[in-house]
């Protein structure tokens, strides 16, 4: 904090203001030349406080003709000087300059982490040639035709459509996506995304710095640079009160000088000055914001505005992301299908015994549910597709039902994946003897956190990457009925834009694909709830602060 020069200047005035008063407190100011050496003391107190913030006062009277608190506390300072008080104008101008550097330190470190989402990008990326051969180049230089290798584990440097090779792609921090996505030839592929499996060879369709993720960024900073609709509490009360207190001042020195001594009521309209300016107001309001701001952050709430406070009683529509949210975020196996002669832990036995030698992001959920699974030889990885080995004298394979057939169990699975799942089919000597049904579930709190909102009127919207079958799935366990699915961040920033129309919209996301819709939204917070659910009108959302937006 000391460091940061709009911290540090309030705190030298506050240290000179304190040295005054230890000067005053001790008789020291009532020995000359001590008393001018006091006298100094505050002068510069006030003046180091008063640069904070009267330019900016000025600036915004004469440039944009906006009446702001800031004003008031310019003229309640340079009212004070005029009456000799130096003492006071440098005491009001520490605490109004250190609040105002609070708040601003505050809703910054609040957004800092938005630029840090560029560092999902990768800082070179390996580019093949027309001839074949292979280099390494920054990321920042690629444009759009080059033909891009990404090996597994590592991130997608920019846009692309795949040319060549098959894997699938974690994209859960891009799209909200929570299960990973199987990818082939003539698939587009996201920035950011993470190549989980075999070896793709993307062809850029983005240049690497202007892409879906810088994007991202670019909407989160515009959708902050909008100023709201409505000001902090403190410039509303001060637009009106500001000509009022002048012409009242002005009325006062002027009848008063017609009546009576005219340096009298000069003084007197000078005193009227002081007294009218809400200087406790002016101060109380950004302490207000820094406390609630850090006792949010310690629940990793991030806070997009002072303004937002006030509009926490007329939030009438409340957004939810899906992944991490209303779900946990963490696939597990919810459903195990056979043909008859096979039993569901002989088949999830199976499956897990060769997950377990899987890169697959899916392979932890199977391997979870079947902890005494036999070992399996003869292992061979299909990106993209499954996995194959030898279990005592039999061959299983293990793959995604677009490359292993699902025989008999095909109107199961088919159901299977209408409910939300992502199906695993088991074959054993070549034919299919089972399958296993994966999918992120809906946290145990959510159906009632939902029941709650509706019963005291809030509507509630689902806004989500993930595809529209798993999303319509969930939605109607949960009791959502306007479901909103394979939104990329900018759709959901439009979608929150969408709803903003006659209502005060409140948002919970937690994640980078959803830094522009909590930045559009009116109320926003990244979120991940502890157990039991906390009640709405606290509107205090825990959670690891994922993102800063």
């Amino acid at each position: 904090m000391v460091g940061d020069r709009r911290v540090l200047i309030p705190l030298v005035s506050g240290l000179l203001l304190a040295t005054g008063w230890v000067l005053e407190w001790t008789g020291a100011a009532d020995q000359d030349p001590l008393s001018t050496v006091t006298l100094a003391v505050f002068w510069v107190s006030l003046l180091l406080g008063a640069s904070q913030f009267v330019p900016g006062a000025l600036r915004a009277l004469v440039v944009r003709r906006r009446l702001g608190i800031g004003l008031l506390m310019t003229i309640s300072a340079t009212g004070a000087v005029a009456l000799g008080y130096i003492e006071e104008a440098a005491a009001l101008a520490f605490l109004y300059s250190i609040a105002e550097a609070l708040e601003d330190r505050a809703m910054d470190k609040a957004r800092s982490g938005l630029r840090s989402l560029l560092n999902l990008l990768p800082a070179s990326a390996t580019i093949v040639d027309e001839a074949g051969d292979q280099r390494q180049v920054a990321a920042s230089t690629l444009v759009p035709g080059q033909l891009i290798r990404v090996t597994a584990g590592e991130r997608l440097a920019t846009d692309g459509v795949v040319r060549t090779g098959r894997s699938a792609l974690d994209t859960s921090a891009i799209t909200g996506e929570s299960i990973p996505v199987e990818t082939g030839p003539g698939d587009e592929v996201l920035a950011g995304s993470i190549n989980t499996t075999g070896v793709l060879e993307v062809e850029a369709t983005a240049p690497g710095t202007d892409n879906s993720l810088t994007t991202v960024v670019q909407l989160v900073e515009q959708a902050q640079a909008e100023k709201g609709e409505r000001a902090r509490l403190a410039d509303r009360i001060a637009r009106p009160l500001v000509p009022g207190v002048l012409l009242l001042a002005i009325l006062i020195a002027a009848l008063g000088s017609i009546f009576g001594d005219p340096m009298e009521w000069v003084t007197r309209a000078i005193i009227v000055l002081v007294a009218a300016s809400p200087c406790a107001l002016a101060i109380s309001v950004p302490i207000t914001v820094v406390s609630a701001i850090g006792g949010g952050s310690n629940h990793g709430v991030i806070v997009k505005s002072g303004a937002a406070f006030e509009q926490l009683g007329s939030v009438s529509h409340l957004a939810f992301d899906k992944t991490g949210t209303l779900t946990r975020n963490r696939p597990t196996v919810s459903a195990v299908l056979t043909v008859p002669g096979n039993t569901e832990q002989q088949v999830l036995d199976w499956a897990a015994a060769l997950e377990a030698h899987s890169t697959h992001p899916l392979a932890a959920a199977i391997t979870h549910a079947a902890a005494d699974a036999p070992q399996a030889t003869e292992i061979t990885e299909h990106p993209g597709q499954g996995i194959t080995g030898v279990i005592g004298a039999s061959r299983i394979a293990v793959g995604s039902p677009r490359w292993l057939g699902p025989g008999s169990l095909a109107d199961q699975v088919t159901e299977l994946e209408q409910q939300g799942n992502t199906v695993v089919i088991i074959h054993h000597k070549g034919e299919a003897v089972g399958a296993v049904g994966v999918r992120d579930e809906l946290r145990e709190e959510a159906v009632e956190a939902i029941q709650r909102l509706t019963r005291a009127g809030v509507k509630v919207t689902m806004l989500t990457g993930d595809n529209t079958r798993t999303a319509h799935a969930l939605a109607a366990e949960a009791g959502i009925t306007d479901v909103r699915a394979e939104l990329r961040p900018e759709d959901k920033a439009a979608a929150i834009t969408e709803l903003r129309a006659g209502n005060r919209v409140a948002m919970i996301g937690d994640g980078i694909n959803d830094a522009p819709a909590l930045a559009a939204a009116d109320i926003a917070s990244p979120w991940e709830p502890p157990a039991p659910m906390p009640r709405w009108n606290q509107l205090m959302w825990p959670s690891p602060a994922k993102t800063s937006a």
